[in-house]
């Protein structure tokens, strides 16, 4: 065993100085998703197919749209310090890099945290009733898509994912960006 091995072995699965972010995030969809499915489950029929409750899954997915431009500014802030024109821009660079920082540190809990209102979304869109138009088909092929995301996530701690995370996420976000833009 190499000693890289050897350190992937002692630290375990994630960061010891994210776990807390990730333990907080958790609880905090699991709080969401049970509030919310909850109050799902309790309306009556003649509600479920009413406009107001079309309204009410369609801030579920806004709220996870929001939460998702986040967790996206990541990549583009990852791209946008390594242009060329940057180059002798060290204010700017100083600047992006604090934004860097910043967006790597609540990426995954603001990831973790989109998912919860992305699946209680999913779930009111059923409640509501699911017709085969564009609209929902595009939203399930994302929801398909975005899966492997969070999985390869995992493996991405352990640098064993082999840019698997990056092409599964970008693959989610184009099309999650054509279902919230239809």
């Amino acid at each position: 065993m190499n000693t890289r091995e050897i350190k992937v072995q002692k630290q375990g699965w994630i960061p010891k100085k994210e776990r807390i972010w990730l333990i907080a995030a958790i609880i905090i969809s699991a709080l969401i998703m049970l509030y919310e499915l909850k109050g799902l489950l309790q309306l009556s029929l003649s509600t479920l197919h009413s406009k107001q409750f079309e309204h009410t899954f369609k801030g579920f997915g806004s709220n996870a749209r929001i939460i998702l431009f986040f967790v996206l500014a990541y990549y583009v802030l990852l791209r946008v310090i390594k242009l060329r024109i940057l180059k002798g821009q060290a204010k700017v660079k100083k600047w992006l890099s604090t934004l860097l920082r910043f967006a790597r540190k609540w990426h995954t809990p603001a990831a973790i945290i989109a998912i919860a209102f992305i699946i209680v979304h999913t779930v009111a869109v059923f409640m509501y009733g699911f017709k085969f138009d564009v609209g929902n088909i595009s939203g399930l092929l994302s929801l398909l898509v975005l899966l492997p995301v969070p999985i390869s996530g995992l493996f991405r701690y352990q640098r064993m994912d082999r840019k698997w995370h990056l092409r599964s996420g970008i693959a989610f976000a184009i099309l999650f960006l054509i279902h919230s833009f239809l």
